[in-house]
């Protein structure tokens, strides 16, 4: 992964793209060297692709 993933840009995402997307940068993260740059950009993507999907699906949600 050679640049972070913003919040900002995975807006505009459906919950089906982000998953597609979740997966992709978990594959970047595996191949990714320990304690690399492509290693701190996959986590920090992870962690924005997973703060957009719990979002979407708290948004999805039944509201009692």
């Amino acid at each position: 992964m050679s640049r972070i993933i913003t919040v900002s840009e995975l807006s505009n995402r459906s919950l089906a793209e982000l998953h597609v997307l979740y997966r992709q940068v978990q594959q970047s993260l595996a191949q990714a060297a320990p304690g690399s740059d492509a290693q701190r950009h996959a986590v920090a993507s992870l962690d924005a692709v997973s703060r957009m999907i719990r979002l979407r699906q708290q948004a999805m949600a039944p509201r009692f």
